[in-house]
């Protein structure tokens, strides 16, 4: 069952997610999200980090993909070091 609550902004622009959405949500103090706005809807979005097992099947798949179109470490080291020379 979805909760439903209201809230306000803060002159901080701060905005208090309710108790109850907090507890059904599982929601801990430095919880983080992203914020999404469009016309007269905001949509805060949490930011989940994968398992460590997910996170093992995303860089198997990377690699995978890495391998299959030819790239080589060296080319990942000149991306990185051009994107850091941009900054």
């Amino acid at each position: 069952m979805e909760a439903l609550s209201t809230t306000k902004l803060s002159s901080k622009g701060q905005v208090v997610i309710p108790e109850e959405i907090r507890e059904s949500l599982g929601l801990k103090p430095g919880a983080q999200f992203v914020v999404m706005g469009s016309g007269d809807t905001v949509v805060l979005k949490m930011i989940v980090p994968p398992s460590p097992e997910d996170f093992k099947e995303m860089l198997r798949k990377v690699h995978k993909e890495a391998r299959q179109s030819g790239m080589k470490k060296r080319d990942v080291e000149a991306a990185v070091r051009k994107v850091r020379a941009a900054r």
